[in-house]
């Protein structure tokens, strides 16, 4: 069996969960099968029975576009380059909207059966407007053409599979699995290095309070900021904070960050995704990590937390509440979210409350944080290792294939 894994991310450019997925599963996936990986970039690797093959528009095709344009037409035209170059897997799976386009052409030119994960949904994430412009109503119609045609549609938790069927009504029930997101249980564990704390600035003799995610709005980076002036002036906060959606949402984050080291110390500002051996450091380290985002369908950065022995407070929503245990691995904060676009937290203020509460009730008891760090290393190994989700992926492969799935 040979399947075809189609992505806008892979090693080494991840900016996000469904990177990171796509890295380990193929991987994982490789010792049971050959995978061949069509990437955005310029990858070109051959490691046993995993092959990549990246490519890259030639970037004077869009000198003349709008700059909120360019993604989606990159990423169609990445499926046509795709398409043109032969496709002979058994199985097409495909990663994120950008892949869509390439998956549909490899079904109905190829005739290859279309499978597809969600990592997240254009629906549920309004905001995105705000970066691809007439852009987002491209990449929502993609996504409802290829996950109705799709012979089978992977959701990461319980909630995504939920809001899938509540959203595409078209798609039958029986085609969506829930196989969720997992984490390389030997890679990610406790480690101590004060080395990188030094590199960025962080006391060794203080706590510290651990953000890392992207600067956009569905991490919710904004309302942990809002929660700052009421955390416990003895704990650092440190803020690992990637890639912006937009230069307007970088410069209100930043200024906001600014404003903060003015009246708390202990404020380390990262404005860059780190490599991920200090990011482990960064986990293994904190006695908090927090995660306040407003929509998450799986959250794999709690998992990455958890594996690090790290107690988590973040917030109840999507498939969060599938990964972090309330009260026993961490604390779980209901944003209250409004149920109309941008579906944003009723009241901001009240949410970074409940979250500065909880923080610092693990600030001021480390050996309680110690004790939800514990168990919440013991559910990731027990739950999510990715031989395991391998398996299940193989499995839907098999049975797709045997149904005589191109129907």
């Amino acid at each position: 069996m040979k399947v075809m894994f189609i992505t806008n991310e892979y090693p080494p450019y991840i900016y996000g969960g469904a990177g990171v997925h796509v890295e380990y599963l193929s991987k994982e996936l490789s010792k049971l099968m050959e995978v061949e990986v069509r990437s955005f970039h310029d990858q070109k690797i051959q490691e046993g029975n995993l092959t990549v093959n990246g490519t890259t528009p030639d970037a004077s095709l869009f000198k003349n576009c709008p700059k909120e344009l360019s993604s989606p037409l990159k990423a169609f035209y990445e499926g046509l380059v795709f398409a043109g170059e032969n496709m002979t897997a058994d199985v097409a799976h495909c990663h994120t909207w950008y892949a869509h386009f390439a998956g549909i052409l490899a079904k109905m030119l190829y005739g290859i059966p279309l499978v597809i994960t969600v990592h997240s949904l254009e629906p549920l994430r309004p905001w995105k407007r705000e970066q691809l412009g007439r852009g987002y109503d491209v990449s929502g119609w993609i996504e409802k053409t290829a996950l109705e045609m799709a012979d089978a549609v992977i959701a990461v938790s319980n909630s995504t599979k939920e809001d899938v069927l509540r959203l595409f009504p078209k798609i039958n029930p029986e085609k969506v699995s829930i196989i969720y997101n997992g984490i390389d249980v030997n890679q990610y564990k406790e480690i101590e290095d004060i080395s990188v704390l030094q590199k960025f600035g962080i006391r060794t003799d203080k706590p510290y309070i651990l953000f890392v995610g992207r600067m956009t709005r569905q991490k919710g980076l904004l309302y942990l900021l809002k929660a700052a002036s009421k955390l416990d002036p003895d704990a650092q906060l440190v803020l690992c904070a990637g890639d912006a959606d937009t230069p307007e949402m970088k410069a209100e984050l930043e200024s906001m960050v600014s404003s903060l080291k003015q009246i708390r110390s202990g404020v380390v500002w990262i404005p860059e995704m780190v490599s991920r051996q200090e990011a482990i450091a960064l986990y293994s380290q904190a006695t908090v990590f927090c995660c306040p985002s407003i929509y998450e369908p799986f959250g794999i950065i709690n998992l990455e937390a958890m594996a690090c022995g790290t107690a988590v407070v973040a917030s109840a929503v999507g498939g969060i509440k599938e990964v972090v245990v309330d009260g026993e691995t961490g604390y779980l904060i209901d944003p209250c979210l409004s149920d109309k676009p941008p579906h944003d937290p009723v009241d901001a203020e009240a949410f970074a409350n409940r979250l500065a509460e909880k923080i610092n009730e693990l600030i001021r008891d480390p050996s309680l944080a110690k004790k939800m760090g514990q168990a919440g290393r013991r559910r990731v190994e027990k739950h999510f290792s990715w031989q395991s989700i391998a398996l299940q992926t193989k499995e839907l492969y098999t049975k797709l294939l045997s149904s005589g799935s191109q129907k």
